[in-house]
């Protein structure tokens, strides 16, 4: 992996796990600094960001995360709808060859158990990373690489615009439903698991136009 990737790979991983918040400034130096590296590499790695939709440079100030609008949210969350309801099968039978269901469950159950132990040790930064890549994990053990990194993506910028004071009601709640997810899966039933991912996302759309709370899914 380059410099430049692990710079963009640690920042994304940051914005994950509310480590970042929307209109932070990110300094040039104070990365070089972090990585070892040259101020040119870190500017390099920055326009990739930049290129993603993840920070933006403001003339005579520097680099800083973005702060998506409601509605860039709302394309997002749409995004990740189609993807991750597309990830799962018609049939058990539709997996790709050599995936087998019982380890994509076993696997599945292994990122439920860190989302529990997060939220048991009111580890906030934890917490919010894997809860929001329980799907991105889900696309990796389907083997849906390709689809995973573009997942990171969307799921990343639906972090920028979600809640900052999620409770712990609610990451239970959204770890409640993952494991609903998993179970679906394990019997076999993939029409009610893509449901769920489905109806999991649109309740942030529809409460979006009520509310500007979101909820990290």
């Amino acid at each position: 992996m380059t410099a430049q990737n692990k710079i963009t790979k640690r920042v994304v991983e940051s914005i994950l796990a509310q480590k970042l918040q929307p209109g932070e400034r990110l300094g040039e130096q104070e990365l070089a600094d972090v990585f070892g590296v040259s101020r040119t590499l870190v500017r390099e790695a920055l326009m990739q960001l930049q290129a993603r939709g993840f920070v933006e440079v403001r003339p005579r100030k520097g680099w800083y995360v973005v702060e998506p609008s409601l509605e860039e949210a709302r394309d997002a969350f749409a995004a990740r709808k189609i993807i991750e309801a597309g990830l799962i099968p018609q049939e058990v039978a539709d997996l790709p060859d050599g995936v087998p269901l019982q380890q994509v469950v076993h696997q599945l159950r292994e990122h439920i158990s860190l989302e529990r132990q997060a939220i048991a040790d009111n580890d906030i930064a934890q917490r919010s990373f894997v809860l929001a890549d329980f799907h991105v994990c889900l696309a990796e053990c389907l083997g849906h690489r390709l689809l995973s990194t573009v997942l990171r993506d969307l799921t990343a910028r639906t972090t920028l615009v979600a809640s900052l004071y999620q409770s712990s009601h609610d990451a239970t709640q959204s770890c409640d439903e993952h494991e609903d997810i998993v179970q679906a899966m394990e019997n076999g039933d993939m029409a009610l698991a893509r449901e769920l991912v489905e109806s999991g996302l649109a309740l942030w759309e529809n409460s979006g136009e009520q509310s500007e709370r979101l909820i990290v899914r």
